[in-house]
């Protein structure tokens, strides 16, 4: 699991990239629409960044791996209940 400021400061860095990009395009019109694409690209990536660091804490604890559990197969995995 990542540290939560090693994270943070990855979405520090990814927000700041994405801000330079918008105001990049404020001033090259002909550029404007490639340059926010690039910002929207830099942002996604800070929201990708946060929810993997959020879905890995909310994550039950591995099982050390000699032990023999299994999760029951009727039960509904948290996955396919976010998906629902």
């Amino acid at each position: 699991m990542m540290n939560g400021e090693a994270v943070l400061e990855n979405v520090r860095r990814y927000r700041t990239v994405a801000s330079l990009y918008r105001q990049t395009a404020a001033f090259r019109p002909h550029q404007r629409d490639s340059l926010l694409a690039q910002a929207a690209e830099w942002e996604s990536r800070a929201v990708a960044e946060l929810e993997a660091y959020f879905v890995a804490r909310q994550a039950p604890p591995q099982a050390p791996a000699n032990m023999n559990h299994h999760a029951q197969s009727s039960a509904p995995s948290r996955w396919h209940m976010a998906a629902a």
